[in-house]
């Protein structure tokens, strides 16, 4: 199977629940690869996590409560594949954050990163570039 980012165009645009920490890296699991199963997402994020198969059937039936992911029979075992597409998903919580922390401004949001040292050359250069863009 290939990995993918957006998946099928019948997900929310947002999720109807905010997603906590650990059940994003278990997103990213499944958008990079869906379906998995239970194992197969555990394959991808307990080890660095240090986290068991047990854990991961706990993300995944928080996640399907929040409705962020679907399941499908398959024999004795699931298949889970995201309900909400990742770029809906970044969109959702980058708004959220601007909203949150700078008032709803993103240019207090690049001032704050500029201040802190947290832009790289590069940074700047593909930001002033959408900028550009964006003006055209």
């Amino acid at each position: 199977m290939e990995a993918r980012v957006s998946v099928n165009s019948d997900q929310s645009a947002e999720p109807p629940e905010r997603i906590s920490d650990a059940e994003h890296a278990v997103m990213e699991a499944l958008w990079s690869r869906s379906p998995l199963t239970a194992a197969q997402v555990c394959a991808k994020v307990c080890e660095p996590r240090g986290w068991t198969l047990a854990t991961v059937k706990t993300l995944l039936s928080r996640l399907v409560a929040k409705q962020a992911v679907t399941t499908e029979p398959d024999g004795k075992r699931f298949l889970y594949s995201p309900s909400i597409a990742r770029d809906a998903y970044v969109g959702t919580e980058s708004r959220r954050l601007v909203d949150r922390l700078f008032g709803g401004r993103a240019a207090p949001l690049f001032a704050h990163l500029a201040e802190a040292d947290a832009l790289t050359e590069n940074d700047i250069a593909e930001i002033e570039a959408l900028l550009k863009e964006l003006k055209s």
